[in-house]
């Protein structure tokens, strides 16, 4: 009688040998992914008080240009007393225009406010079928767009005009990869970079410092070779031909220390120090401070990066001071923004009335100049 090991030996032998082997099966993948257009049409209505009086019903309508998206043709519908009696709304539609169309689209309805320039969402129409030859080529599918009463006494009419932006998505043609073998399904995180955060304690503990610089009464310690690596000015005062032999101290005049400090953090950090202490005035002071810093070193991106915020806190009372900034650094883009700012004919007269446009005369006559020929350009527009 063979011993338990030996029996044991024969029947998995005699099991392996009669059971199928299974190989795997072979995949592979293919996706599909739907393709999107998506437009942006704003409809400005201007003497917004005298489409007033239309009257009611499918007809009594103002109707803007027809634009096009995802290639099809879409217009805006705006009935200033709505489209069905005693609501007390006006009524706005998005139309889909040509016939014997169907598409798949969404879209966002939206009013300006003028007072900041941004929009806000009155209606969404979420992803549906469009059909030109009946009802489902309107959106929304309610005439209740906005209380007349609420719009009045917004910010949404200034001068008499009213902006209405609609955003459309249409669903185009579906893109079908290639097949291909699957992909792994596995995910290893990545943490994200930490190497500004490790520059901007270097910075804050001034570890390996070689270099000292004098503002306003301040010591900063730096390291000279990220100075160099992120600005061609010191890069040629710390190492080129002007170098002042082996000075470890240098004095930096006409700047403020905070503002010498902010350039500091960016040049290592590529990002602005925390500003939160700040009010509205006092961050756009130090921002055109930061400016003229940032175009004195050559630091390209910090200069950009005021600048737009700059662009963003715009109002009657700064506009001219920062053009006249915008003049004396090169900022072209910064310049456009605040000539297009100074000939809009909402805040033309109170600029106008500033004592910082009175002195443009002197100060920066080609800055005069531009604004009054902008100004003259968009009236006849």
């Amino acid at each position: 009688m063979p011993s338990s090991r030996r029996f044991f030996q024969l029947w998995s032998s005699s099991s392996s040998s009669s059971s199928p082997r299974h190989e795997p099966t072979p995949t592979t993948v293919s996706t599909c992914t739907p393709g999107t257009a998506q437009g942006r049409h704003v409809f400005e209505i201007n003497g917004y008080s005298k489409h007033k009086g239309m009257g009611h019903g499918h007809d009594k309508f103002v109707r803007s240009r027809t634009f096009s998206v995802g290639g099809h043709s879409w217009s805006i519908r705006f009935y200033p007393d709505g489209f069905i009696k005693e609501t007390g709304h006006i009524s706005v539609y998005l139309e889909l225009m040509r016939k014997g169309t169907k598409v798949r689209a969404s879209c966002d309805l939206s009013l300006i406010n003028q007072n900041t320039g941004l929009p806000s969402l009155v209606h969404r129409t979420e992803l549906r079928l469009f059909n030109s030859s009946d009802t489902t080529k309107y959106a929304p599918e309610t005439n209740l767009f906005k209380k007349r009463s609420e719009l009045e006494a917004s910010g949404f009419i200034q001068d008499d005009r009213l902006v209405i932006e609609c955003i459309v998505t249409v669903v185009t043609e579906v893109r079908v990869s290639e097949t291909k073998l699957p992909r792994f399904h596995g995910k290893i995180e990545v943490p994200p970079s930490d190497i500004a955060t490790c520059l901007g304690k270097l910075l804050e503990a001034e570890e390996g410092a070689d270099i000292t610089f004098s503002v306003g009464g301040e010591t900063f310690g730096a390291h000279k070779l990220v100075l160099a690596m992120r600005s061609p000015v010191f890069k040629a005062e710390l190492y080129g031909p002007m170098k002042e032999g082996s000075a470890q101290l240098v004095i930096i005049e006409d700047m403020q220390p905070v503002v010498f400090r902010a350039l500091l953090h960016f040049i290592y950090t590529d990002s602005l120090p925390d500003m939160d202490n700040l009010g509205g005035d006092a961050n756009c002071e130090m921002m055109r401070h930061l400016l003229v810093a940032a175009d004195r070193y050559a630091v390209v991106r910090l200069k950009l990066v005021c600048q737009s915020i700059l662009c963003e806190n715009l109002n009657a009372k700064n506009v001219v001071t920062t053009l006249v900034l915008a003049y004396q650094h090169d900022c072209n883009l910064l310049q456009d923004v605040c000539l297009e700012y100074i000939s809009s004919s909402n805040v033309m007269d109170a600029v106008v009335a500033t004592q910082g446009y009175k002195n443009l005369k002197t100060t920066c006559p080609t800055a005069l100049a531009d604004a009054l020929k902008k100004s003259v350009t968009l009236r006849k527009s």
